[in-house]
């Protein structure tokens, strides 16, 4: 008489056994389905297969696991290295033919970098037209197949440097020598520069922030929709780690500059250097503290002679200005701090601002610095014929004093 199995337990035991069955991992499972068909002994493992859903093979793998342990081969993993379902494109190596044909017709390259390749198609646009040859195969394998080939989205990398400037070397082996001399004497050292102008009002700013409902801003970012512009003119006191921006609502223009440090040395920095006997000014070579152009010196020669000190001006190299100390010590974490939020009036952005700190110290004051500051402006002829500018003897035009008269 054949055999017949008969099971031992009542079909709300087997519902349930099924639920635990459901909820375990992969690993879980086997050995789950395992340790029971031990227990019920012949006939066990087919009937545990038909009850549970899974393979008589996959039991007594688990079978063979549950003899190993208690020590765990597999850890937390839940297959052997190399185990589960092979990749399709490996099934069938036709397929890989037919991806290399047709990316191999929508791809395009660098006339100068033959090594850097790209193509418009998006793994779904590629699995589709796969599809429309006779070949079934998702996008998320495509993607896989893409990545494997080193074929990846990327975003433009900004590396490439505008020009070279012969003077580099030398330049930056002068601003360490002031740097060392002027830490040395005890005398300030500042960063300065102005950072990228911001539209005031309902305008819309790249990047998130947390907040229980989306900011809304204009569709588009016409000027003439804003409420005005914001320019951060920026002092990085380098000794104290500390950020001071006086916020401008003219131009970006050398008198802004000068007055800027004016009113900053006058309210916070005097106070931090009482026995200053000079000022040490980096900054690049444009912009408002143009190395090029003589009314930044003549308003810088009109600071110095408020200040009562030297002002000694170096400018980094041209094609250089990231080097400049403000940009990766202050200015990006304002960045970070505005990132994703409306400047919706110039009040509203000089409290965001003051809020800028980092774990290593760093501290940030800020101010609304009112005031219309002209365009076009042009030295005078008296300071040219006067000229209280003591140039270096190395690369006068990059490092120059504003002596006091």
């Amino acid at each position: 008489m054949a055999f017949q199995f008969e099971s031992p337990y009542s079909a709300q035991t087997e519902r349930r056994m099924k639920n635990v069955f459901q909820s375990l991992s992969e690993k879980e499972r086997r050995r789950y389905a395992a340790i029971e068909t031990v227990k019920l002994g012949r006939g066990g493992l087919r009937y545990m297969a038909e009850l549970l859903g899974c393979s008589e093979h996959a039991i007594r793998h688990g079978i063979r696991e549950l003899d190993s342990l208690p020590h765990d081969e597999l850890g937390d993993r839940q297959r052997a290295p190399g185990g589960g379902r092979k990749p399709k494109i490996e099934q069938q190596p036709e397929i890989e033919d037919q991806l290399f044909e047709i990316v191999d017709v929508h791809i395009a390259g660098s006339p100068d970098e033959p090594d850097i390749v790209w193509t418009h198609l998006s793994p779904q646009a590629i699995a589709e037209t796969l599809h429309q040859n006779g070949a079934s195969i998702s996008a998320p394998t495509v993607a896989d197949w893409l990545a494997e080939n080193d074929i990846r989205r990327r975003k433009i990398e900004k590396s490439i440097a505008g020009g070279q400037s012969p003077d580099r070397n030398a330049q930056f082996e002068q601003i360490a020598r002031l740097r060392e001399e002027f830490e040395d004497s005890g005398d300030p050292i500042f960063s300065i520069d102005t950072k990228a102008k911001e539209q005031l009002g309902t305008m819309y700013r790249a990047g998130r922030a947390y907040c229980n409902h989306p900011q809304k801003a204009f569709d588009h970012d016409y000027p003439s929709w804003s409420d005005g512009v914001l320019i951060p003119h920026g002092i990085y006191d380098m000794a104290r780690n500390h950020g001071h921006l006086n916020l401008g609502l003219s131009h970006d223009t050398s008198e802004f500059a000068c007055a800027s440090f004016w009113w900053y040395w006058r309210r916070i920095g005097r106070f931090h250097y009482p026995d200053a006997s000079r000022i040490l000014w980096l900054c690049d070579g444009g912009g408002s503290n143009s190395s090029r152009h003589w009314i930044f010196k003549q308003d810088l020669s009109q600071l110095a002679d408020r200040i009562g000190l030297p002002i000694h001006v170096a400018h980094y190299p041209p094609y250089c200005s990231k080097y400049n100390p403000i940009e990766r010590r202050f200015f990006s974490h304002v960045g970070r701090t505005c990132r994703g939020l409306l400047l919706r009036s110039a009040k509203f952005a000089a409290e965001l601002m003051r809020k800028t700190t980092t774990t290593t110290g760093l501290s940030t004051t800020a101010h609304i610095l009112r005031g219309a500051f002209e365009l076009k402006r042009k030295a005078t002829q008296e300071f040219m014929d006067r000229m209280p500018i003591h140039f270096s003897d190395l690369l006068p035009r990059l490092n120059y004093t504003a002596v006091p008269g």
